[in-house]
């Protein structure tokens, strides 16, 4: 029991006690669903063929703007979902948890981006956006996987497991177009 009136278990974010979204499984969750949402903005952007450099800093954009709503939209929900008391800044910590999401889109970002600063071509640059999210989808699933103390093997067939996500999106974008 518990000195809280009525013996009830206090809310762990009301006791300063780590919490669900601090795990490497939140990390990992927010780390996909980043990867997937960028790979999949990519391939929505780029689907009618536009591949000057304006565009691609306009992608760019896009892809941040989405997740950043995306992550506030997700913590805002974690927020409500949790019912129970909150402290006057418990919103604002919510919302930054969801940093695995935004950091997942950076690197599609900085690759639209470079796009449009001229560091690289414009046409086709969703090819090598789309490889580094599959390929940081295996890793998250390999780190976040050891880190929670599953061998090499298991942590493998994770990495494996997420990565696929990214080549659906790929297979779905080659479809579509």
């Amino acid at each position: 029991m518990t000195d809280e009136p009525g013996g009830t278990v206090p809310h762990p974010a009301a006791v300063g006690e780590r919490t669900h979204h601090d795990t490497p499984e939140a990390i990992l969750f927010g780390g996909v669903y980043g990867a997937v949402l960028a790979s999949s903005m990519v391939a929505a952007l780029s689907q009618y063929g536009y591949t000057s450099p304006a565009r691609r800093g306009y992608d760019a954009v896009w892809v941040l703007v989405t997740a950043l709503a995306s992550a506030l939209a997700h913590g805002y929900a974690h927020y409500i979902a949790e019912r129970a008391p909150h402290r006057r800044w418990d919103v604002l910590r919510t919302l930054a948890e969801e940093w695995p999401l935004v950091a997942a889109v950076l690197p599609t970002v900085v690759v639209l981006a470079g796009a449009y600063w001229g560091w690289w071509s414009a046409e086709g640059v969703e090819y090598p956006a789309f490889v580094m999210n599959i390929v940081l989808l295996f890793g998250l699933g390999v780190v976040t996987s050891r880190r929670s103390g599953r061998g090499w093997g298991v942590a493998g067939l994770i990495g494996t497991a997420d990565a696929l996500f990214g080549v659906v999106v790929v297979l779905v974008n080659a479809l579509i177009k």
